[in-house]
């Protein structure tokens, strides 16, 4: 065969391949580079790029060479550092919105910029004992990033300070490390830019922006499920950060065990590190978060004040900062004190929401409980005997089917619990429902009592 038979057969091969393989990125790190007798030539960029493609695909590209020419040819893998894999057959069309997806052609060819917010500090975050694990973890790393702790996951619900958290290991590596290059970005940030430079054939540039820095900060990870592509590069960024000692840190508003279609490699190389949880604030942090917010922007209230917002608005630090800025700017544009009955009219959406939601909790709960036939303390405890944690399922699950409380909050409800196990618990119900008649039978019956003992109040 003539060396433009077999690149025609290379070519060929490829495109077949791709067809099936639609998925898998490391296709576009293979080029032809010549032929002889019986052999075909190939090249990739690193020997990182050689053993893996040598190890799970060096078998199927010779099959699939074999299968279009009839012959037993065979390849060669070699590694040339300055090839321009700039993925040219690669085409991609985004679903994002195109607005974003522009803004990522800016982001990945303007010049650096790691993309903290400045206001994310440590000096700012209210320590706590449900957070406090999280938070000495962020500081240690803060102080020798890449030698532990690497990777760092926080996770946790909506608003507890996981991006604060994040953001502010990347703004005290700044202030003492100026020599290192720290990069900030949201996982949909990282996708968008991603999809870009496939679409753009500029895909070194995306390596090189995402592999050359010493902190790489990545917030929501939870957005990359059932991202397979992107998973796929977002796995060989983490590897040649990982091996180079390079601090990695991610957020998720879940456990990875609870990420659905996530790469098992991604799964397990997040978790060679350390995982660190945020809590919802208890009662006094709540009160200490809003005297601290409220000295930050120069104005004070009374001790009555700040506890009947913090007895009230107890499900994140986002809420209560909301609420707090709502009455503050009543407080400048009306030049008014603020006394327990203004705030409570200011606030009287959420808290009337609120008090709504009380009653019907308990109300389920006191409903699962006559009908097992336990007691509803045991419920809201800490019993774990089968019966007990049953019923505690099921009343999680019905309070999440049957009000809008969100699972940080439902998670309050029982002593505290965050929203994880909540979010368990009521994954537990819906496989039961799938799989067991008499589930669906139970399930209704109490959606139907409680529903009939509402309407009697």
């Amino acid at each position: 065969m003539s060396e433009w038979d077999y690149r025609s057969l290379w070519e060929r091969a490829l495109s077949e391949i791709k067809k099936s393989n639609t998925d898998e990125i490391w296709i576009s790190y293979i080029h032809y580079e010549n032929s002889q007798e019986g052999l075909i030539n190939l090249a990739v960029p690193s020997a990182f790029y050689k053993n893996q493609i040598e190890k799970k695909y060096k078998s199927i590209l010779e099959s699939k060479i074999h299968e279009i020419s009839g012959e037993n040819l065979k390849i060669n893998i070699n590694i040339n550092e300055n090839l321009d894999y700039s993925d040219e057959n690669t085409e991609v069309k985004p679903e994002e919105n195109p607005v974003k997806f522009a803004d990522a052609r800016k982001n990945i060819t303007e010049t650096y910029n790691t993309n903290l917010n400045k206001n994310y500090t440590f000096e700012r975050f209210v320590q706590s004992e449900a957070n406090s694990f999280a938070y000495n973890a962020s500081y240690a790393i803060s102080k020798n990033p890449g030698k532990e702790y690497n990777p760092l996951l926080i996770y946790g619900g909506v608003g507890l300070g996981k991006t604060h958290l994040m953001e502010a290991i990347g703004n005290e590596i700044s202030r003492e490390r100026n020599d290192l290059k720290i990069l900030y970005i949201t996982a949909e940030q990282f996708t968008n830019e991603f999809l870009y430079s496939l679409s753009d054939h500029k895909t070194r540039e995306f390596k090189n922006k995402y592999r050359n820095v010493d902190v790489l900060l990545i917030d929501d990870i939870h957005f990359f499920s059932g991202k397979k592509q992107v998973q796929e590069e977002l796995f060989y960024t983490f590897e040649a950060l990982y091996s180079t000692n390079h601090q990695i840190v991610f957020t998720c508003d879940r456990t990875l065990d609870q990420v659905k279609d996530l790469n098992d490699r991604l799964r397990s190389r997040f978790g060679r590190g350390l995982q660190v949880d945020l809590q919802p604030p208890v009662f006094e942090t709540r009160c200490s978060i809003l005297m601290k917010k409220a000295e930050e922007k120069k104005v004070s209230f009374s001790q009555e004040v700040i506890e009947f917002v913090a007895r009230n608005i107890a499900t994140n630090v986002r809420d209560l900062e909301a609420a707090l800025t709502k009455i503050i700017a009543y407080k400048e544009l009306v030049n008014k004190e603020i006394t327990v009955e203004i705030a409570q009219n200011l606030l009287k959406d959420s808290i009337g929401n609120r008090k709504t939601n009380d009653l019907s909790v308990e109300l389920i709960i006191k409903t699962v409980a006559d009908y097992f036939n336990i007691s509803h303390v045991d419920i809201k405890g800490k019993k774990r005997n089968t019966n007990i944690s049953f019923a505690r399922q099921i009343s999680m699950y019905l309070i999440r089917e049957m009000t809008n409380y969100s699972t940080t909050e439902i998670g309050i409800e029982f002593g505290g619990k965050d929203h994880s196990t909540v979010m368990y618990s009521c994954r537990q119900i819906e496989e039961k429902l799938k799989c067991d008649p008499t589930m669906d039978s139970t399930i209704q019956t109490l959606k139907t009592r409680i529903k009939n003992q509402s309407s009697a109040r």
